[in-house]
């Protein structure tokens, strides 16, 4: 009986509507010690599959020698990578679907009425089943396509919140020593005012702002001084090495155009995994052909026409409904890319508009520079007060600060495109 199966099966070209798998067949050859190694079957799927190519193809946009790059590859070896178990999960389940087309064959065990144990030993081979078995193959496929998908944007992601904490640290130090260039610079004025108002020159009440303006240029240091030390601390936790000394923010190049967005790749093959299943769902609404029997005692061979849902009046109705499934899923996809584009766009705006803004605070921190030095060259001449050079000196203070914001948030846009791209890490690596 096994052999009449195992027979059977190598008659049927096609199980489903597809070919039997050739490593099957491979299995029973006895191995040529002077071949090359077969390729396995994660490795076939890798190859056949343009969703995984295209995530291997994908090439980080982090410069090799920059600090982005060593935050990046620190984190990295420290990442738990628990989608990994999901994709390697997803490649034993297709696997074992890669030889769902082989017959079934289980033991029977029953206890007649003399009291007696009978053992039987049931085979059952599946002739056509509406292209079930291939659906189910489809599925397992388009299944770990998901998972490495998921694995490259999970990493992707945790990749941009390394890039985040490490960037929220170096605008913190600039800010700090910003800061405490202020804090210097206002200091000699309050020990100006000081000498005038001991010298009654000057009323106490301007000397009194003056101490006020320290005392708040010197919180806002210290407030930066701690937001870089918790963003280093932060970023070490995730990090296999310290980090704290890693210096630097250089630009980061990346464009809308450097890769297809993660999202869309996801939907993609969720839109295929979805067809598969609709492709199985509808094939049980419909009877299919098995060929099967018992070996052992009263052995039985025989084919049977069955059905794993009944057919009735609601029928039709179910198989319209998966066919609305695979539209579904296809609109999905649009609207994924849709939501995608305008992402895009949005980014490239902010980042424009940042950009742009930075160039201007930069040209308007120079003006306020000049206007300071004339300010402070009237004051020498006895024609300004000291007050009155502090405030020129304040709005030069917050046009550097304003540059510094401005261009840590293009920066922040910039990796927030990456990670949209999915292009912080490389796909071969992943």
């Amino acid at each position: 009986m096994c052999a009449m199966a195992l027979a059977l099966a190598g008659c049927l070209s096609d199980v489903g509507g597809q070919d039997r798998p050739e490593e099957s067949v491979a299995m029973l050859a006895t191995p040529d010690p002077t071949s090359t190694a077969k390729p396995t079957h994660s490795e076939k799927i890798n190859a056949q599959s343009a969703i995984i190519q295209g995530l291997l193809a994908r090439r980080s946009v982090l410069p090799a020698s920059s600090p982005y790059a060593s935050v990046a590859t620190s984190v990295l070896a420290a990442n738990s990578r628990s989608a990994e178990s999901e994709l390697r999960a997803a490649q034993l389940r297709a696997r074992a679907a890669s030889k769902n087309w082989l017959p079934s064959i289980g033991p029977q065990i029953s206890l007649t009425s003399l009291g007696s144990v009978v053992a039987n030993l049931v085979v059952e081979q599946v002739i056509y089943d509406n292209g079930r078995k291939k659906g189910e193959r489809e599925f397992a496929v388009a299944d770990v396509e998901v998972a490495a998908t998921a694995l490259a944007a999970d990493t992707n992601e945790r990749v941009a919140t390394a890039l985040d904490l490490y960037i929220t640290a170096a605008q913190a130090r600039e800010t700090q020593a910003l800061k405490q260039l202020n804090f210097k610079d206002i200091s000699h004025f309050e020990w100006v005012m000081q000498q005038r108002v001991q010298g009654g020159v000057s009323d106490a009440s301007d000397l009194n702002v003056l101490r006020q303006k320290l005392g708040e240029i010197g919180a806002d240091r210290a407030a930066a001084a701690e937001a870089a030390s918790t963003a280093i601390a932060e970023l070490n936790a995730m990090s296999i090495q310290d980090l704290s000394g890693l210096r630097g923010a250089p630009q980061l190049p990346v464009s809308a155009t450097a890769a297809r967005p993660l999202s869309v790749t996801l939907s993609e093959a969720e839109k295929i995994r979805a067809i598969a299943a609709a492709e199985v769902d509808r094939a049980s609404q419909l009877p299919g052909l098995t060929a099967g029997g018992t070996v052992g005692e009263n052995s039985t061979f025989g084919l049977k026409l069955a059905s794993e849902t009944l057919l009735g009046l609601g029928t039709g109705d179910r198989l319209k409904a998966i066919e609305a499934t695979k539209q579904a899923a296809g609109r999905a996809v649009a609207q994924a890319t849709e939501d995608a584009n305008r992402e895009l766009r949005r980014l490239e705006g902010q980042i424009a508009a940042k950009e742009r803004q930075a160039a201007e605070a930069a040209v308007l921190s120079a003006q306020a520079k000049r206007n300071l030095d004339l300010f402070q060259a009237q004051y020498d001449a006895g024609q300004r007060q000291v007050i009155d050079v502090v405030g020129v000196y304040e709005t030069f203070a917050r046009q550097q600060e304003a540059q510094i914001t401005l261009k840590y948030d293009a920066l922040r846009l910039r990796v927030e495109m990456a990670e949209l791209l999915g292009v912080l890490a490389n796909g071969s690596e992943i």
